[in-house]
């Protein structure tokens, strides 16, 4: 069904600018690493969930680029990043991450996988470009020492929230 997930999300991060160097260390430090994820790692910071990346692993993060970040409405992001609400963006973050290593081949024949955050997520290809509950995975496979990370166009937002 994905068959194409590695290949077109490959090309689309050339044109994305997600770095693709080889990987420094741990997802958390990948992340840390590339321009793109500045937000995202300024999230899992507050979230107090970089420790939990930088752990063994094996995790596949479905990350949002700073750009994706962008999208959400104004003020969203400043609200979640408040102490006060540090519950909800962990929610949040962790609907992000499935408890395996899942590269683009692995995905290809998959329907769904579970997140940490206990719900899941739906993998299909829509006019040709792989998706993840509707956001476009722009650069797949960046490989990290406990796993690997796919950058994606949108924040996802676990159901009921």
């Amino acid at each position: 069904m994905l068959k194409r997930f590695g290949i077109l999300a490959a090309m689309l991060g050339i044109l994305g600018g997600v770095a693709t160097a080889a990987a420094p260390g741990d997802i958390a430090q990948t992340a840390a690493s590339a321009p793109a994820f500045s937000t995202l790692t300024r999230a899992l910071q507050a979230a107090g969930l970089t420790g939990a990346l930088e752990g063994k692993g094996p995790f596949t993060v479905f990350a949002p680029t700073d750009a994706a970040f962008a999208k959400l409405p104004p003020g969203t992001l400043e609200t979640l990043l408040k102490p006060e609400n540090r519950a909800r963006l962990r929610s949040i973050l962790l609907y992000h991450v499935v408890a395996e290593r899942l590269d683009a081949t692995s995905v290809e024949h998959m329907k769904s996988a579970k997140t940490l955050e206990g719900a899941r997520l739906r993998f299909s290809v829509v006019g040709g470009k792989a998706m993840v509950n509707g956001a476009q995975v722009v650069h797949a496979n960046i490989s990290a020492s406990n796993g690997v990370i796919h950058a994606i166009d949108h924040v996802l937002m676990p159901p009921g929230q």
